[in-house]
């Protein structure tokens, strides 16, 4: 499943940078992730680095977005070819 950022962001930009797959963008209102391109760091990290260094906590799963672990993995892969 691809993550989301909620409202609650507070802008702080930790997370930008530690997308492996260029995923985050500065939105509007807030930060927002690409869910194309959101692979919850399947294939890099063990987990979630925007998670890991949210001090907000609130990039969390995106329900319009539900893929499994192989289906990450395959958009990982994907993603490494272009």
């Amino acid at each position: 499943m691809a993550l989301m950022i909620t409202d609650e962001c507070i802008n702080c930009g930790a997370c930008e940078p530690e997308c492996p797959n260029m995923a985050i963008t500065a939105g509007d209102e807030f930060f927002e992730i690409e869910p194309a391109k959101c692979t919850e760091c399947v294939g890099h990290f063990e987990e979630s680095q925007c998670v890991a260094v949210c001090p907000v906590d609130c990039c969390i799963p995106d329900p319009d977005h539900k893929e499994s672990k192989e289906e990450l993995m395959a958009k990982f892969e994907k993603l490494k070819e272009e």
